[in-house]
């Protein structure tokens, strides 16, 4: 299984505060929004995760990231995405790195309560996304389900939702995401769709979707990042994270202390 972490995009909606460096480094009470999906993901078992950056902040995730959890055994690399083209991009761009094995996606503005380990290890094949009841979620994909829970239809962001369970930003699909993000076409908006890719696999009967009830953020907003923050302060979220990323930011944080005193 390999894991990607979409953190690219212009986050216009957090401006100013995204005029200076990616909205996935801004702080989320007491660390870099980017180390929730990578404790998803490292805590799920992923050893080989790619990070899809926009070009204007490569550099700061490099700075961050770039060795801090080599001796880990975590390897993490990254693509520099010129201009978003909508999210099923990143399974084109990574296709190199997916290299004919599962795949992982999180979007880097999403944080999650719920503990997706289960569900990344016991995948095999096909598709795999989740539903969360949402009060908005016209703002979201969203998936329609039948007296028997099985999913009848998929749309993105409808004017008129047909349930309110939305569609949050983490997905599991096998080798053939790829094929399924190439045969799609650009929807109006210019973009390659996610949930064109959730089609694909809902038509050969091959999608699998579970509900999932923990706090759940979009970070892209003032509001919505001020919220996260204040629910991670207040259920301690650090105590939940991996071990392994919480000895990585302890050991960087000792390190650039060090590198500080040496240059008084």
């Amino acid at each position: 299984m390999k894991g990607i972490i979409l953190a690219g995009g212009t986050g216009t909606r957090l401006l100013p505060l995204t005029a200076v460096t990616s909205k996935q480094l801004l702080p989320v009470y007491d660390r870099p929004m980017i180390f929730y999906p990578l404790n998803t993901l490292i805590g799920a078992g992923i050893k080989d995760i790619l990070i899809i950056v926009a070009p204007d902040h490569s550099g700061h995730f490099l700075n961050l990231l770039g060795s801090m959890f080599h001796k880990f055994g975590v390897n993490i690399s990254f693509i520099v995405q010129k201009q978003p083209r909508g999210l099923a991009e990143a399974f084109i761009l990574a296709e190199d790195f997916i290299d004919g094995e599962s795949t992982t996606l999180i979007l880097g503005d999403n944080i999650f309560e719920d503990d997706f380990t289960e569900a990344i290890q016991s995948f095999t094949s096909g598709g795999r996304i989740f539903a969360k009841h949402v009060a908005d979620p016209e703002r979201f994909g969203v998936v329609e389900f039948n007296d028997q829970n099985e999913v009848i239809s998929i749309e993105e962001k409808p004017t008129m939702p047909k349930s309110s369970f939305a569609i949050p930003g983490i997905y599991i699909f096998d080798k053939e995401v790829v094929s399924a993000a190439k045969s799609i076409k650009p929807s109006e908006r210019g973009e390659l769709e996610i949930t064109d890719v959730h089609k694909y696999y809902l038509e050969k009967k091959m999608l699998d979707v579970r509900v999932i009830e923990g706090a759940y953020f979009d970070t892209g907003t003032h509001e919505s990042l001020f919220e996260a923050s204040s629910y991670v302060r207040e259920h301690d979220f650090r105590s939940r994270f991996h071990p392994m990323v919480n000895d990585a930011i302890a050991e960087f944080n000792a390190e650039f202390k060090k590198a500080v005193s040496l240059k008084k």
